[in-house]
Parts: structure tokens; C-alpha cells; sequence
């Protein structure tokens, strides 16, 4: 990622009478990109990659193997932001403060804020960008803000730990290039990690009460729904993988 350190928080939700975006939308010269376009081409490009790959190889799609792509593509990109929430982490605390005093001045959704901002294209790989995600979270799980917590720690865990072991399973399960037995393994140390601590993740903001003060739509759409994504697509994940273990073949993936 390129280290855009000129970029710095704005010290408020407006400059000269005109609104400025976390990622620093300004008068900036050059071709934009929204940000959910940056991040939807990243992970269709990836996953369709691996599929076109999958079906050279063997002939045919396979529901289990476009489900577990998709969501190793989507966790690559996940990996990055939670590797910028450490690398930006005193970012993301002002811009939080940023987010929060937008949305009480201009009742703007801080999510739908970021999403839908536009960036340089030769910012798209800027931690500086995408640390800006946290920003606008910390105001649904304020654990973003602090290094002490739960939340923080095991999401920058994620995005120091996990990037190369899923490159290696989606590498065995496009190509089968180790036995089957091995990526069966592999897969259920990843996917049940991820059960373990997304079902810890949502205790623990149940527990502390901070979903409390969200509206219930809030909470379903920004808290309890991404983290339910993380429970459900790895369960899935386990039974592949012990498919992969008990049958000593890629079958279940289609090859």
C-alpha cells in the first residue's frame, strides 16, 4: 500500500462552506472513484479470476467453491483495512471524532458517508483511505478507538494472520495442488477460527451493551449482519473442509 502521510483530518465537517469527506474529498484533479466501486471491483475481479480459473482446470462450476471464493476474496480485502486500522490507528481516532460531528450537524449516515465518497484513483491504495472505514464504524462499536479492546485486536489479528493461509486454501481448492486431506486441515483451522471469534465478537458487544443506543435497523445493518456473514459462510466453510478430510478429494468443490 502506498503511504499517503500529506493527507491529514479535517478539523471538522466543513471547509469553506463545503462538506469534505473522511478520505478527503476535495477539488482534487484527476479521474475519481467511488469508494464502494473500488472495493466491489476488487473483489469481483478476484473472485471471478479464481472461478474462470477453476473452470479451466475442471470443466464446470461448483456453488461450494464460488461461495468459499467469494468469501476468501472478500476477507483479502477486509485484511488490508484491519492491517490500516493499526498502521492509522490515531487516524481513525479524529476521524471518528470527525463522523460523529458530521452526523450530528448534517444527520448524514457515516457509513453511507464513506461508501459513497470519490477518491483519486491514485489514492485507491492509500492506508490513509481506507483506515477511514473504522472511522466511520467506531460510531456503530466505538472498540475502534482503543487499542485495549476485543474488537481492535482481534480485527487486526485477522489482517496480519490470516491473508496468506486463505490465499494458500483458495490456491488448493482451485488447483488441488496438495492432497486434499491437507487443505481439509487447513480449512478448518481458518474457517473455525472465524466462527470462534466473530460468535466472541458479538458476545462481547452484547455483553458491553454498545448496540444498545443504535436503532434496531442500525443494528441489524451495520453490527449483528456483517458479523452473522462471518459466523454462517465459515460454518459452511466447515463442512467443506471436513468433506475435503473424509473423503481425500476435492469432490465437494467439483474436481
Amino acid at each position: 500500500m502506498n503511504d499517503d502521510n500529506t493527507e491529514q483530518a479535517a478539523d471538522g465537517p466543513h471547509e469553506e462552506g463545503k462538506l469534505v469527506t473522511a478520505v478527503g474529498e476535495r477539488d482534487e484533479k484527476g479521474p475519481k472513484v467511488v469508494v464502494a466501486v473500488a472495493a466491489a471491483v476488487f473483489v469481483v475481479v478476484l473472485t471471478l479470476a479464481w472461478n474462470a480459473v477453476s473452470y479451466r482446470l475442471h470443466g464446470a462450476l461448483n456453488s461450494y467453491y464460488f461461495v468459499l471464493s467469494l468469501f476468501l476474496s472478500i476477507n483479502l480485502l477486509i485484511a488490508c483495512w484491519e492491517m490500516c486500522l493499526y498502521l492509522r490507528h490515531d487516524q481513525v481516532v479524529e476521524r471518528a471524532r470527525y463522523w460523529r460531528e458530521l452526523r450530528a450537524s448534517t444527520g448524514r449516515n457515516p457509513a453511507v458517508g464513506f461508501l459513497t465518497a470519490a477518491i483519486p484513483l491514485r489514492r485507491v491504495c492509500s492506508p490513509t483511505v481506507w483506515a477511514d472505514v473504522w472511522a466511520a464504524y467506531a460510531l456503530y462499536d466505538d472498540a475502534y478507538t482503543r487499542r485495549s479492546t476485543f474488537g481492535f485486536n482481534a480485527d487486526i489479528g485477522n489482517g496480519f494472520f490470516t491473508p496468506i493461509p486463505s490465499m494458500i486454501l483458495l490456491a488448493a481448492l482451485t488447483t488441488g495442488f496438495m492432497p486434499a486431506t491437507f487443505a481439509g486441515i487447513l480449512g478448518i483451522a481458518l474457517f473455525w477460527q472465524w466462527v470462534y471469534v466473530s460468535s466472541l465478537y458479538a458476545v462481547s458487544v452484547w455483553v458491553a451493551g454498545t448496540h444498545e443506543p443504535l436503532p434496531r435497523a442500525t443494528r441489524w445493518l451495520y453490527v449483528w449482519g456483517p458479523n452473522a456473514v462471518w459466523i454462517v459462510v465459515p460454518l459452511l466453510g466447515l463442512f467443506v473442509s471436513a468433506r475435503l478430510i473424509l473423503d481425500g478429494a476435492y469432490a465437494i468443490v467439483g474436481h
